[in-house]
């Protein structure tokens, strides 16, 4: 029977899951994590254990977006490396099964920060955990993609130039208003590229702290989650996103520090984020930083914009999809504060 509330049948799930999961045993009962705007997320409860499914939402999606499969194959390239990811079991290609593509893997056990203050951690071991985040991500820059088998999950040439013509693309597909400050990012980005150094690396895309999972015992993640904006670039693009992250006030969808004191609160301020980062990284300085977050308040926004459509469309994965569509005016009016 099709539960409503989930959008597809358990009983074909669980029938599906038995004959491709290995060790899969039912009966299963189904839960949505809260959150989750792009790729809805479920836990898995069976009498074999815990497992998170994620799927793309029904509805027409637009091209290149809820790329589920390319979450599935990165976690299944980084199994074997330093960064901690969960174990990807299956991906389910049959669109009959649930009405569209997902895959399933392990559910691993831990806390997530959704405030980056993070008020339920002693101040004096808040930087620890902001230490294990940093760590965290230069190992995932680090990592020899040719070696994991991703070499060609990137398309070659500037990274910058290329994400910012695709989110162009995206946003006017997705446009409702028109912003003014999102065609001043639009006109100025592109003219104000850095050029591109080095050899492209693994980027996330979405590096933030409630995408990680601690130990409950520790400031160690256990993994990274939301996996579906990776590609290979620049991993300036993760550091800048992350800081732009921070930038934002605490109320929110994305819950940031404006206006707080963080050497009060325990939490690095940006510049010691970044030296951490670059020192970890071997990088002497970043230059052009303010292009890097100008670029990243601009995606973000093109991406809410997208959950805005989408809102609108009834196709959403969150209740509160339009409110997060409405911060595309203001994301955008932040990064032009930065040109």
């Amino acid at each position: 029977m099709m539960n409503t509330s989930l959008q597809f049948d358990i009983e074909d799930l669980t029938r599906y899951l038995t004959a491709h999961v290995a060790g899969f045993q039912g009966p299963l009962s189904v839960e949505k994590f809260p959150g989750g705007q792009s790729n809805p997320t479920f836990l898995l409860k069976a009498q074999s254990g815990r497992y998170v499914l994620r799927r793309q939402p029904p509805g027409t999606l637009l091209k290149a977006a809820h790329a589920v499969d390319r979450e599935f194959r990165v976690l299944s390239a980084l199994g074997a490396t330093e960064v901690p990811v969960a174990r990807a079991w299956h991906l389910c290609e049959d669109r009959g099964v649930i009405g569209s593509l997902f895959y399933v893997m392990s559910y691993e056990d831990g806390r997530i920060f959704w405030n980056p203050a993070l008020p339920e951690v002693p101040v004096e071991a808040r930087g620890s955990i902001y230490d294990a985040l940093l760590g965290t991500m230069a190992a995932l820059h680090e990592v020899d993609i040719d070696a994991v088998g991703l070499s060609d999950y990137g398309r070659p040439g500037n990274y910058f130039a290329r994400q910012i013509d695709l989110w162009t693309r995206q946003y006017r597909a997705a446009q409702t208003d028109a912003l003014e400050p999102m065609e001043s990012l639009i006109a100025w980005l592109p003219a104000h590229c850095p050029a591109e150094t080095g050899k492209p690396a693994l980027v996330h895309g979405d590096f933030r702290i409630d995408n990680l999972i601690f130990r409950h015992d520790a400031p160690q993640i256990r993994a990274v989650l939301d996996w579906e904006l990776s590609t290979l670039g620049n991993p300036l693009a993760d550091i800048a996103y992350f800081c732009m992250c921070l930038r934002l006030p605490p109320q929110g969808h994305i819950a940031g520090l404006a206006g707080l004191n963080r050497a009060a609160l325990g939490v690095p301020d940006e510049a010691s984020i970044v030296e951490r980062y670059c020192a970890l990284r071997g990088i002497s300085t970043i230059e052009n930083w303010n292009f890097y977050l100008a670029f990243s308040f601009f995606r973000l926004a093109a991406i809410a914009q997208g959950v805005k459509k989408r809102a609108l469309s009834g196709n959403a994965s969150n209740e509160k999809a339009r409110q997060v569509g409405e911060m595309a005016g203001a994301l955008a009016r932040m990064g032009t504060d930065l040109i």
